[in-house]
């Protein structure tokens, strides 16, 4: 099952879809390898058009679902080294890669393809959570680490962070040391952030779901009260797609099966569909 009218062959598409339905290094709560599968099936219960934008998924823009990833469980290096090849394929065939995740380690496999065929890649990251760990019990590959493993890649400067309200006293330290540049709680320096970067510059955009308030949506593994609206979240991704050089991007992190109203999923699938038709494609 293809998530809604994303059905143009490969050939046709300027987007393709892909699915990493991993979760072996979550934390806390697992269920966000069910993400990908669920994205596609409740993507169904809304419309292909959207009043948001004027824009139809079926008329606007050209999406192929390539299905899911089938990834090695409790093996991370295999798992993410899967996700950066079919990412670099994407890449190399000329398309934007979008990855729905699964946890948010993810995120490194198609970050890796992304800075070899970008080397002057910035990655913009909306999430509650820092992740920015050395380690998580002595584990380098980890969701709370992955966007150090970023940094590891890209360097200082290159990653800015948005809503992040939870992490530890070094992650926080790492921040104020100028090694990333984060707005803790809020967003009101992207406009300041998107002047910085240019339309020119490539970009990878990386969400985790859980910036998004838990009343909003508590289908994720590690809520964290405090969050964004979805009217906020979604304004923000339009301008960066509006405004920025957007060469890869992913969701990560909703995990369904924790929130059995089914909310969670249906507000994922529609920021989805925002996400698709706000790309300069």
């Amino acid at each position: 099952m293809n998530f809604i009218a994303a059905d143009a062959s490969f050939a046709d598409a300027a987007v393709v879809l892909f699915g990493a339905p991993y979760d072996s290094t979550t934390s806390f709560r697992p269920g966000t390898r069910f993400g990908p599968a669920a994205l596609r099936s409740e993507s169904f219960g809304i419309e292909t058009y959207s009043p948001y934008q004027d824009r139809d998924l079926e008329t606007d823009v050209r999406v192929h679902d390539a299905g899911d990833l089938e990834l090695p469980f409790g093996a991370p290096e295999r798992a993410l080294a899967m996700i950066e090849a079919q990412a670099a394929a994407i890449l190399d065939a000329g398309k934007v890669p979008f990855l729905l995740g699964g946890e948010h380690l993810v995120t490194l496999g198609a970050v890796r393809a992304a800075a070899r065929k970008h080397p002057d890649l910035r990655i913009l990251h909306f999430d509650a959570h820092a992740d920015l760990r050395e380690d998580y019990l002595g584990v380098t590959l980890s969701h709370a680490c992955v966007l150090r493993r970023c940094h590891d890649l890209l360097g200082d400067g290159r990653i800015w962070q948005f809503g992040i309200r939870s992490g530890t006293r070094d992650e926080f330290a790492f921040m104020k040391a100028g090694r990333v540049t984060t707005e803790p709680f809020a967003d009101a320096t992207l406009p300041a952030v998107l002047d910085a970067i240019g339309p020119d510059a490539p970009v990878y955009l990386t969400i985790d779901l859980d910036v998004l308030d838990p009343a909003e949506f508590p289908g994720t593994g590690t809520p964290e009260a405090g969050g964004f609206s979805f009217l906020r979240l979604l304004g923000d991704i339009r301008r960066i797609c509006a405004r920025l050089h957007v060469v890869a991007l992913d969701n990560v992190e909703l995990a369904p099966t924790l929130d059995p109203t089914g909310r969670s999923t249906a507000l994922a699938c529609k920021l989805l569909r925002e996400e698709l038709l706000a790309l300069k494609v």
